[in-house]
């Protein structure tokens, strides 16, 4: 059926069928029913899209696809003590994990330690608690750290507790230049969307540029900083929001590292993107792909990288964590599922899927191997790994692609139009973006526009009983008995003197990164670290806004 036949068809089948209630999409970006060619100025697809591996990576970044190497299975864990995690990272290695996610508690999140006053009911809560090396020691206890790959989820204290992970390295007999993973360590986004921050935003920027020029020096193998769209998401961002606000702010580092007078080859191929995976299929997919494509762009033609790898864009996926329900909560494995199909079908790097317990606590042995082995089925049993970028070619997701290529450069040149990244988070332009996108999704589920099976339709009053983690009360009383063992063994001169050398360092404008090394490896802890350099930084306030 051609494409005339088809609107013909199309509105005879509107005529005689009337929707009960308004339609809407589940894509945040407008689509149409059908994609096919678009005339005589069809674009040439081979030539817009290259080859997998080649520039602008729209088809992913490695020429093989998959069938060199697989997806990393990161699966994304930590709760209690670090020894209570370590045992959990011993379980899902045993499970054929193949490279470890650090989830931290809310007080290491915002550089406190277990026995601050602020810290009080929220030790290991949500992750694991890390207050010293001796913490991040015992976490990676049995785990040799030059044959794993780590990722690690923090923000505003990120240098410190990857100064922890260093000195670990160094204490288990590692060559540090063999270490490899991710740091989080994406401060913009966390003035956005998700408010884990601890300095003001100019001396936040300048510990970011510390760690690209340390670890470009030190561990080559390590990715500083993974700029993540995942949080802007879930705080209520669409598609292109995630993928233009998050784009911005990758961009801002770039330009950051190269004022401070850094070569941008230097560091650039080793900056990490971190993506949602929602559940519209093929606008994830999308979004994916016009990424790629943006990010090489615009390294090489406009910040002049000339090293192909600063081109390539390698990213991490999570399955949506908003996404997943409470109600009928054994529906979010098969959520899960789709999300990391899509994940994969766009090319991801590494990838993290959901338990389906996580809306009601952390997750069970028994539901992160549901998660773990999501991956599996998905890696070794559907075939999709068969081909690089499958889906390329497909009329509509080549077009739905270029669209949101096009709404992200209209973003772009909205974000300049307010004075760009930093000036937009200081007079509140993102935050409001991101609050107005929330308010019309919750709006439309609200008003059943928008489906959330088991939840606003297709819903059920039996009991969806599963059995949930209870992580023990015990974990805040045992982290205070070992910072209190810690205290009374470590050397307090040395302690001390390594404390007032990394702020003298922040008062003289330096390097920050090699003195709060010193710190972490006499053991330091991460809030007297922290305080040492707020002494000099101050800290952020967020201004309200109407």
């Amino acid at each position: 059926m051609n494409e005339e036949k088809y609107q013909e068809w199309l509105v005879a089948y509107e005529a005689g069928k009337k929707r009960p209630v308004e339609f809407v999409s589940q894509s945040s970006t407008e689509v149409d029913p059908l994609y096919g060619p678009r005339g005589s100025d069809a674009p040439d697809y081979e030539e817009q899209l290259g080859m997998p591996g080649q520039f602008p990576f729209t088809r992913g970044i490695h020429p093989t696809g998959y069938r060199g190497r697989l997806w990393t299975m990161r699966q994304f864990a930590g709760f209690g003590t670090a020894i209570d995690t370590n045992l959990r990272y011993k379980y899902l290695l045993e499970h054929g994990q193949t490279g470890l996610s650090v989830a931290v508690d809310f007080p290491t999140l915002m550089g406190y330690d277990s026995d601050h006053p602020r810290s009080e009911g929220e030790v290991g809560k949500c992750g694991v608690a890390l207050s010293s090396l001796a913490d991040m020691e015992t976490l990676f206890d049995g785990i040799p750290l030059d044959k794993v790959s780590t990722s690690m989820t923090i923000n505003g204290p990120a240098a410190m507790v990857f100064c922890f992970y260093v000195a670990a390295a160094e204490k288990q007999g590692v060559d540090i230049s063999e270490l490899q993973g991710t740091l989080q360590n994406d401060i913009l986004k966390e003035y956005m969307a998700q408010h884990a921050w601890v300095y003001p935003v100019e001396p936040a920027l300048k510990l970011i540029v510390d760690l690209f020029q340390w670890c470009s020096e030190h561990t080559p193998k390590w990715n500083p900083i993974s700029i993540s769209g995942y949080h802007i998401r879930e705080a209520g961002a669409t598609a292109v929001q995630e993928m233009a606000f998050t784009l911005a702010n990758g961009f801002e580092y770039v330009r950051r590292g190269i004022e401070r007078g850094l070569d941008v080859d230097s560091f650039a191929p080793r900056l990490s993107f971190f993506w949602d995976v929602h559940n519209d299929l093929f606008e994830e997919v999308a979004k994916m792909r016009a990424a790629r494509r943006i990010w090489a762009k615009k390294m090489r033609d406009h910040f002049g990288a000339k090293n192909p790898k600063s081109w390539m864009m390698r990213f991490h996926c999570q399955t949506a964590g908003v996404s997943l329900t409470a109600q009928q909560p054994v529906n979010n494995v098969a959520r899960v599922a789709y999300q990391a199909l899509a994940a994969v079908l766009a090319g991801t790097q590494s990838l993290h899927t959901n338990s389906l317990d996580e809306t009601l606590a952390l997750p069970t042995e028994a539901s992160a191997k549901i998660a773990l082995r999501t991956q599996q089925i998905l890696a070794y049993e559907t075939g999709v790994a068969n081909v690089a970028d499958p889906l390329g070619g497909s009329y509509y997701v080549e077009q739905l692609t270029d669209k949101m290529e096009a709404d992200a450069e209209a973003l772009f040149r909205e974000i300049e139009e307010n004075g760009g990244v930093v000036q937009g988070i200081e007079n509140g332009w993102f935050q409001q973006k991101i609050a107005q996108s929330a308010m019309r999704l919750q709006h439309e589920v609200d008003q059943k526009r928008r489906v959330v099976v088991g939840l606003n339709e297709f819903a059920d009053d039996s009991a969806h009983e599963i059995d949930i983690l209870h992580v023990s009360g015990e974990a805040e009383e045992i982290q205070k008995v070992r910072m209190k063992e810690l205290r009374e063994t470590r050397d307090d001169a040395q302690v001390e003197r390594t404390l007032a050398a990394l702020k003298h360092a922040a008062e003289r404008n330096e390097n920050v990164i090699p003195y709060m090394l010193d710190c972490a490896r006499c053991y330091s802890t991460l809030f007297e670290i922290r305080n040492s350099l707020e002494s000099v930084y101050g800290a952020f306030r967020e201004p309200v806004f109407f």
